[in-house]
């Protein structure tokens, strides 16, 4: 298929790229900026430049397109709704318009839920929007990426600096993004994922405990762990509400409070596997991510503390 992956930077949409070529799609990328997106282009994608919130850039870019895959999501400096709602209603309507034939929205899972969230209510009200449209949609619904506990909580470890975990943070089911994206081209072929939802989740949920134990078992260094009580976390978002400049990160902030929150994000996943036909023996577990990661790191540790104590031999005069 000629695809248009949107989001093709961010940490799922490059996956995407990835997983479709390696399949023999022809795929293009809506950037906003060809410097941004230089290395889907090495991989051999097109990048097309345009602008969601800019409606007269997407007829051109769609022309010819079989489906789209839409993984993108307002970056931190972007208003939430100008991105997330207004632009993804101008892609939906332009992608109707050009006569796509599939259409593949990366959503959450339990946007529904919160209302009271910026994000999750945009992201759940695109879904609606998405399924009144007439395309064939399929909403994939994941819960956490894997590749997020590198920078919270791997890195931190390894460099011997604080980790800030909240009291009671809610397990999630982390899931690889090369897992999600495998799910997202598989449904593409698929007609038993036509106008229908999936949640996305890994084999189990983990606490934020569970995860600095297994980083410190496979480490063998221990961790030094900050709390932050939620309350705070609470009263800061409120605070910021009270201001324009702070709009968009108080927006956020409740959607990291969701994130924290008290129900284990989580869901079934056996109907999910049989319908795209994928074995879950074949989906990345936390416990082999993290494995594999540390096993690298500790392994080019090794050899740079190798290489020094070689270097420094060869300067002693005896």
């Amino acid at each position: 298929m000629k695809l248009l992956v949107v989001g093709a930077t961010g940490t799922l949409g490059r996956q995407i790229v990835r997983r479709a070529l390696d399949e023999g799609h022809e795929v293009q990328c809506l950037v906003r900026s060809f410097q941004r997106g230089a290395f889907l282009r090495e991989w051999g994608a097109q990048l097309l430049r345009g602008n969601l919130c800019a409606p007269q850039t997407l007829p051109p870019i769609l022309e010819g397109v079989d489906a789209v895959i839409d993984a993108a999501t307002a970056r931190p400096t972007d208003a939430i709704d100008r991105v997330d709602w207004n632009g993804k209603v101008n892609l939906i309507k332009a992608a109707k318009a050009a006569g796509v034939n599939r259409y593949i929205f990366i959503s959450i899972l339990g946007a529904e839920k919160y209302p009271d969230v910026p994000l999750m209510n945009i992201k759940h009200c695109t879904e609606k929007f998405l399924a009144e449209s007439g395309l064939d949609y399929t909403i994939l619904k994941p819960c956490g990426f894997l590749q997020g506990l590198i920078g919270q909580y791997a890195i931190p470890i390894l460099e011997k600096q604080g980790i800030w975990v909240m009291n009671g943070a809610a397990p999630i089911a982390y899931m690889n993004t090369q897992d999600i994206a495998r799910f997202a081209i598989a449904a593409l072929g698929n007609p038993d994922t036509v106008k229908r939802s999936f949640p996305l989740a890994g084999s189990r949920a983990w606490d934020s405990n569970e995860i600095i134990r297994l980083c410190e078992r496979l480490t063998g260094q221990d961790s030094r762990v900050s709390r932050m009580p939620l309350g705070l976390l609470r009263a800061v978002k409120k605070m910021l509400s009270y201001f324009e400049w702070g709009w968009n990160v108080a927006d956020r902030l409740a959607f990291t409070e969701v994130v924290v929150g008290s129900d284990a994000l989580i869901a079934p996943m056996d109907e999910v596997y049989e319908t795209f036909h994928i074995d879950s023996g074949e989906i990345t577990t936390v416990e082999e991510y993290l494995g594999e990661y540390f096993g690298r790191i500790m392994k080019k540790l090794r050899e740079l503390d190798y290489d020094r104590e070689k270097a420094s031999k060869k300067k002693l005069p005896f």
